[in-house]
């Protein structure tokens, strides 16, 4: 390590953290509560200031978001509501020369329409809430968490990346997320039916009322054990399928764990995976650091100088835009990128999943889940990063200006993505007409149970969002459609410097 590199700062800095958070109540008081058993349990003796960055649509859950915030404010938590006039303020106290380049950075939404901005305009707006409130910008660090994620209590989070700003020359810091997988239901839907199809054949064979058989150690997932496409990113599979563990306690038989199982099966569609979740797995090595390639959006530091490596192409509004914006600051800082084992816990619903505001999925009238939008913005997404994944194995960043280049690459991607999401259409598809006529076979216990409705329920959603009449799979099969996606995005990268040069401008020391 460069000595001449590392950071000066005293003992204990200060953090801020910025939580965006849309329609989102009961998650925020999770967030908030965790954060202050931080402060609780480990003593950080740092100063902790939490922006609530609000995006809110619904006036009711800005009102639930800001009653929150005085209830943590009244139990010593220096919590602010960054509200949505104030973010407007902020955003118009750029020059409107520079406002006209971060358009796409920082939200062209009009005032009367200044919410759901998306996660990377709203948190972008929230890096100049942080700037105005930094007293001492060489010893604070800035820490951007989701709203459906959570400090877990047994580790010191604050200390840890403390030490590591103050022994390493790291701009930026990223953690990964244990819990509920970090990806769409899109791109997990042939794992979680097989895992399905595994456990429904099970408990067939016990008798409904003898003791529940689904609380022995299985295997836990590893990384990208959710993933249809974990090939992708270099990962093998585990095994062909995980076993459900019951979340039940106390005496209950197998009828009640099918209950409980199908009572959670549509939660699937806003993001749970009810058989590979992922847990901490402590390595007794917190400070130690890894190259990382991948911003996970809601567990990432940053000192002052590494406020200029943003989360870019908000205005598309795709997903894997944390992996696609890892790649590019890699490829610009290097190791001064890295991870940690300090990963946070990711619940992407609450008990009631239906209450939850997740954009791309819709609940409709008889049960019905849509995520044709959300499933779109994922496959597009997955064709920037592995565009920009291939652009860089050959050719730089200054080079992202050469068009016809750019076209090959992206050309060349969308037909092996194409390619890849064709085997899990057909995955999918395959398995599910053999499966739902299984399930309604007499002669299983279950027959004309409220849990076998519900596990048809279930299966007719998945109908609904993978079959060839798909919304999202007639969009991703749609020729035009591609090419009007394929243009946004090689704009954006053939704009990401440019933008980056106006932003970089707004953190010059």
């Amino acid at each position: 390590m460069n000595q001449q590199n590392l950071n000066t700062m005293t003992d204990a800095v200060d953090f801020i953290l910025s939580i965006p958070v849309a329609d989102r109540p009961a998650h925020l008081r999770h967030c908030l509560e965790s954060i202050q058993q931080q402060r609780a349990l480990h003593g950080y003796p740092g100063n902790i200031t939490v922006v609530v960055a609000e995006d809110s649509r619904e006036p009711h859950h800005i009102a639930a978001h800001k009653a929150l915030v005085a209830e943590y404010r009244a139990k010593g938590l220096g919590v602010i509501h960054f509200d949505l006039p104030e973010q407007y303020r902020v955003l118009q106290g750029i020059s409107a020369e520079q406002r006209q380049h971060l358009g796409r950075l920082l939200t062209t939404q009009p005032a009367e329409r200044f919410y759901r901005k998306g996660q990377a305009a709203n948190r972008n707006l929230s890096y100049l809430k942080m700037l105005e409130l930094t007293q001492d910008k060489t010893r604070t660090l800035y820490y951007l968490v989701d709203s459906d994620q959570l400090f877990l209590p047994e580790i010191n989070y604050f200390q840890h990346i403390n030490d590591i700003f103050q022994q390493t020359d790291t701009l930026m810091l990223t953690g990964k997320l244990v819990g509920d997988p970090p990806v769409s239901p899109s791109v997990m839907a042939a794992n979680f039916l097989a895992d399905v199809t595994a456990f429904l054949h099970e408990i067939a064979g016990y008798a409904p009322h003898s003791e529940c058989s689904f609380h022995r150690d299985t295997p836990l997932p590893g990384d990208a054990a959710y993933h249809d496409m974990a090939k992708m990113f270099g990962f093998e599979p585990q095994v062909e399928y995980f076993d459900y563990r019951c979340p039940l306690t106390g005496e209950h038989d197998h009828a009640a764990c099918l209950e409980t199982f199908a009572e959670r099966l549509q939660a699937f569609f806003f993001g749970e995976h009810l058989t590979r979740k992922t847990a901490f797995q402590d390595d007794g090595k917190p400070t130690q650091l890894a190259p990382a390639r991948t911003i996970y959006p809601g567990n990432y530091i940053v000192n002052f100088d590494g406020l200029k490596y943003i989360i870019p192409f908000g205005h598309l509004r795709l997903r894997m835009s944390g992996p696609t914006a890892g790649r590019l600051i890699q490829a610009e800082i290097g190791a001064r990128f890295a991870s940690a084992n300090l990963p946070m816990l990711h619940r992407r619903t609450t008990d009631d999943a239906r209450d939850d505001f997740r954009p791309g999925v819709e609940q409709q009238q008889d049960a019905a889940i849509d995520i044709s939008d959300e499933f779109e913005r994922q496959f597009f997404g997955d064709l920037m990063l592995f565009s920009v994944v291939e652009w860089l194995k050959h050719y730089t960043l200054e080079q992202l200006l050469d068009e016809n280049l750019l076209q090959q690459v992206v050309g060349k991607v969308e037909a092996d993505m194409l390619a890849l999401y064709q085997a899990k259409h057909e995955a999918v598809n395959g398995r599910l007409p053999e499966l739902e006529q299984w399930v309604r076979q007499e002669q299983h216990w279950w027959h004309e149970t409220p849990a076998m409705h519900k596990v048809l329920q279930f299966l007719r959603n998945i109908e609904r969002n993978f079959s060839d009449q798909s919304q999202a799979w007639q969009q991703i099969q749609s020729a035009s459609h591609r090419e009007a996606r394929k243009r946004q995005i090689m704009d954006a990268l053939m704009q990401y410097r440019g933008e980056r040069a106006v932003w970089d401008q707004l953190f010059i020391a």
